[in-house]
């Protein structure tokens, strides 16, 4: 059995400095309480950015832009080598972490941003980095579209992972392009929640037999700095919970391990046995006895797609 933990807690909304210090604390938690696996919600590092849905497109167009450029500014550069404190600590605990968070563009434009989970191995190695392949609705005023390079199933300390997140879970070639790599362990990090995309991550669960971890940022408007642009306007309501989280576990082929964890911050803890998702697979295997190749087909480009090349 290997234990997994999610986190449930809230960043330091858009400061990556005080985020990746908490992250590193969260690291140390999971640690102590066994984990072998730890994962982070959609964009975490630092703060999904709620606000692209509560501003007007035309009229707030300049409040977008502040709070853009203090986004911009707080978001994380491979290129730089940003995501060392956490590769740090994986490796010194010899944790996988599967992270969501905000990837600006260094080695190109040094400007666009986009919606990434990275996979860290326990020897503190990137085993995968993965770019959002469509930015959903207003989305697209802050994100820029990913490409195939990061439709990834990897090997890890834990088990084969890949990830695609939020709403590319609605994505049926996207999921089909992961059962076909031999997958164990789907991750999900979203900014969804409610019964809606709990029923999905079951269905995921059973069409894909993995197991499935699903996680939002639980996060109420008084866990957000008052000094954020606009803030007033964002968050009227000081009471109010932006997102319940609702971290979950399902098994494979269906059927709650864990969670979910609703409107309630910590670390939501599991064991799975990873074995568990080959086995499920007996009764139905999408990409296997269950697919019809003479019919069906699904071609893949995992090229990293640049603007430029330079020769």
């Amino acid at each position: 059995m290997t234990k997994i933990a999610i986190v449930q807690e809230p960043p330091v909304y858009l400061n990556l400095a005080a985020s990746m210090e908490r992250a590193i604390g969260l690291v140390e938690k999971a640690a102590k309480d066994g984990a072998k696996l730890l994962v982070f919600p959609e964009a975490w590092f630092p703060g999904y950015p709620t606000f692209c849905w509560r501003l007007s497109p035309g009229a707030d167009m300049g409040k977008t832009d502040d709070l853009f450029a203090q986004l911009q500014a707080n978001s994380i550069d491979l290129s730089k080598n940003g995501m060392a404190p956490l590769q740090e600590a994986a490796a010194e605990h010899e944790m996988v972490i599967v992270a969501g968070y905000q990837e600006v563009d260094g080695a190109v434009s040094g400007s666009t941003l986009f919606n990434s989970c990275i996979t860290i191995d326990a020897d503190g190695t990137i085993a995968n980095n993965h770019r959002k392949l469509m930015p959903t609705n207003p989305e697209r005023m802050i994100w820029g579209f990913g490409d195939g390079a990061g439709l990834n199933v990897v090997d890890t300390a834990v088990g084969r992972i890949g990830a695609l997140l939020c709403w590319e879970s609605y994505m049926p070639l996207a999921r089909y392009a992961l059962y076909a790599q031999n997958i164990d362990i789907y991750v999900a990090p979203t900014w969804d929640s409610g019964d809606t995309w709990l029923a999905t991550m079951q269905h995921i669960a059973r069409e894909g037999g993995c197991w499935v971890i699903g996680c939002a940022t639980a996060l109420e408007a008084s866990d957000i700095p008052t000094d954020i642009p606009h803030y007033d306007i964002l968050f009227p309501k000081k009471d109010e919970w932006v997102n319940p989280g609702d971290a979950v576990v399902y098994q494979p082929f269906g059927g709650v391990a864990a969670g979910p964890m609703h409107r309630e911050k910590g670390l939501l803890v599991a064991e799975i046995d990873v074995a568990a998702a080959k086995a499920s697979r007996r009764k139905f295997d999408a990409s296997g006895h269950y697919a019809r190749p003479d019919i069906f087909s699904l071609s893949v480009d995992r090229t990293h797609k640049r603007p430029v090349s330079f020769k």
